[in-house]
Formats: structure tokens, sequence, C-alpha cells
């Protein structure tokens, strides 16, 4: 199986380290096109593995072809690498509010959509992987197995793709946004930026992987740290006085809504 990456980015890097690290293919049947020279020169010192400028020479042989550009980019890529696919490749496509139907434009072109996240870069992401109207289920099948490299993939409708972006593939910016706040407060607290970020990241990543083992619901183990009258019942008090989970229920439709909107066109 021969894959091609159209766009040298951050996630394709991710993803090819997946795939080759656990062996689910060979660097000799990777290869990757982008037309930043640094790129392909990082790709080929860092991996060994085939670069080329020409996403055409790149698609040629491949049986599959992941589109890992920006969405802008894609109606300027997109003929090129459309006439020089093989008549049974598999497009895989990580581009955020373009649908597999703008992809396949009519054609019976086997697309399926993907939505990634940043800690694939660190293999723990988590993906939204979706069928386009004429993926096979050997093709999602095998989408997940890639993206499986990485961290967690489920299966989605295409019309779920757009929360799916706004819960999982904008989620680490909030999370992010969360640490921002809590280290702010730290400092403003007195604490040393080692101790607090130490903290605030075991923190959160506790927190996490408790929800996780125990199986238990958000609600109730926030419940389980709240006694009444207690500090933690006081934190969260004023986080309900600001009006912060309908803050965060609202940004999440932003971010949705955003995403439809650009699908849109």
């Amino acid at each position: 199986m021969k894959i091609t990456f159209i766009g040298a980015g951050n996630m394709a890097e991710a993803i090819i380290a997946g795939i080759v690290g656990h062996e689910i293919v060979t660097v000799d049947d990777v290869c990757v096109s982008d037309i930043s020279e640094e790129r392909l020169e990082h790709f080929e010192s860092g991996f060994g593995m085939k670069t080329t400028k020409s996403n055409a020479e790149a698609v040629a042989d491949a049986d599959v072809v992941v589109l890992s550009v920006k969405p802008q980019v894609f109606p300027t890529v997109w003929p090129e690498i459309e006439a020089a696919l093989k008549p049974d490749a598999l497009v895989i496509s990580i581009m955020a509010g373009v649908p597999s139907s703008k992809i396949s434009g009519g054609k019976p072109i086997r697309v399926v959509r993907v939505m990634p996240n940043t800690p694939s870069l660190v293999g723990e992401g988590a993906a939204g992987i979706a069928a386009g109207e004429h993926a096979t289920e050997m093709d999602m099948q095998l989408a997940g197995s890639l993206l499986a490299a990485v961290g967690v993939a489920v299966f989605v409708h295409e019309e779920e793709i757009d929360a799916v972006t706004a819960l999982s593939g904008s989620g680490p910016a909030y999370v992010f946004y969360l640490l921002e706040s809590m280290l702010e407060a730290a400092d403003e607290m007195g604490l040393q930026p080692g101790v607090s970020r130490e903290l605030a990241l075991a923190t959160v990543i506790g927190a996490a992987t408790l929800m996780k083992e125990t199986g238990e619901n958000a609600s109730d183990l926030r419940a389980k740290v709240t006694s009444k009258g207690g500090t933690t019942h006081a934190a969260i008090q004023t986080l309900e006085e600001h009006g912060v989970k309908d803050s965060i229920i609202a940004a999440l439709k932003a971010a949705q809504a955003r995403s439809i909107e650009l699908a849109k066109g």
C-alpha cells in the first residue's frame, strides 16, 4: 500500500510518524509533496522517505492520498491531483470545512473525511472519521487504523463532523485556555512558575485519566470533590455566577457554526 501526503505540515508528520512507527506501512511506501523545500528536506533527513514538489508525480501510483493542505489551498491544488489519481485510489481528507462532496465533485471518487487534533503530535490525538458517498467499509477501517496510530479514532456520520470539529478538533485550545487561566491565577497567588506548571499539568492529566478509568461522568466526579462550604465549592460557585458553563457551551456551538459556514463556502 503506497500512501502520499499532499502537504508536509505538523499533522501530516504526526500521522506519518505514527503509521511508520507502528509498522502499518514502511518508509519506502510513503511519499510527501509540498512546495516548501525546507519541509521536504525535513522529511528526507528525518524519515528517509521520498519527497517531491510535484503533486501529480506524488499521487501517480498512490493507493491512498491524504489531503493535508490548508482548506483555502484545496481549489488550487485539487485539479492537478484529481487528474493524476489512480482510478481506485482512496482519498483521505484532514481539511476542515471541506465536504467530501466538494472533493469528489459528483464523480465516484472514494473519500473519507477525518478531523484529527494537535495532540496527535505526541500520540494522544482524538479523531472523528466519516465516510463520503462512495467510501467502503474497508476504506473506513483503513482510515481508522491510520488514525489509531496517533491516538483515539471514532467513526461518525459526515453531518457530525462539524460537531467533532468543535469538540475535539478545537478542543485542545479550550484546555490550553483553562491552563493559561490557572497559571495566571497561580502567579497572582505567589506560586513559582515551575511549581504551578507542574501542578496544573498533573491536575488536568490526572482528572482526565480518573474520568477515563472510572467511567464516571464529569458531573458526578465534580460533585465528589465539591464539599459544601469548602474551597472547591467556593470556586465552582464563582464559575457558576460568571456563567462559565454557559460560555463554554456557547463557544463550542460557535465553533460548530463556523465549521458549517466554512463548508458552505
